[in-house]
């Protein structure tokens, strides 16, 4: 089992935790972590782009000059794409990328993702994570006693007080324990879970 150092708000070292090897020392399987980044990108697309064809435009419904005799190239239309007002070739239209991914191939995908924060020492577990209000001060001055500028936190509970004293940092994204997926933690900077977090992500994926 792998072994991390526990650190409170403070930045210092309380105690050690080992974690779950069938979690977090799993062989890392790069070609599902991109699976699992490609999928959760595809399926944020709102898809609504549009533009009109030739036949959707309005207008053109007859030959702007006869076929011979003006000199000018034979026209049928003045919606063809070659006109300025025309309609457009191959236009897009609204569409669905979402896919799916098989559940095992997604959980496979997040314990890789998360061994890989641990083998590169990017994952940080803290004691708690709690505050008396809602201030973005106090939660930097925790990301500055951590001495991280990036990070994806995950705490155990929908905790406003933390959620929001967050919000305002650029870098720094909160998840519930429950709801993390692949993307955000290949993304996200330095990982950084409560001891809580941790339990409930062991019980969830082990």
């Amino acid at each position: 089992m792998a072994k991390v150092s526990v650190y409170n708000m403070e930045g210092k070292e309380v105690e050690s935790m080992d974690l779950n090897d069938a979690v977090f020392g799993v062989e890392v399987n790069e070609h599902l972590v991109h699976m699992a980044v490609v999928q959760h990108l595809a399926n944020r697309r709102q898809g609504t782009q549009k533009a009109k064809t030739r036949s959707e435009v309005s207008g053109g419904g007859r030959k702007p000059w006869r076929q011979k005799g003006t000199g000018h190239a034979r026209q049928g239309s003045i919606r063809a794409p070659q006109w300025k007002g025309g309609g457009v070739v191959f236009a897009p239209v609204p569409r669905d990328y979402s896919f799916k991914i098989n559940k095992k191939e997604k959980r496979a995908a997040l314990k890789s993702a998360l061994t890989s924060r641990v083998q590169e020492n990017k994952l940080i577990v803290i004691d708690e994570l709690k505050f008396d209000e809602i201030k973005t001060k106090n939660f930097k001055a925790v990301m500055d006693n951590l001495n991280v500028a990036k990070a994806y936190v995950v705490i155990n509970d929908n905790d406003e007080k933390v959620i929001k004293s967050a919000s305002n940092l650029p870098n720094v994204n909160t998840a519930v324990a429950n709801m993390i997926n692949v993307y955000d933690i290949m993304n996200g900077g330095t990982v950084i879970l409560t001891k809580d977090a941790v339990k409930t992500i062991e019980e969830v994926y082990a």
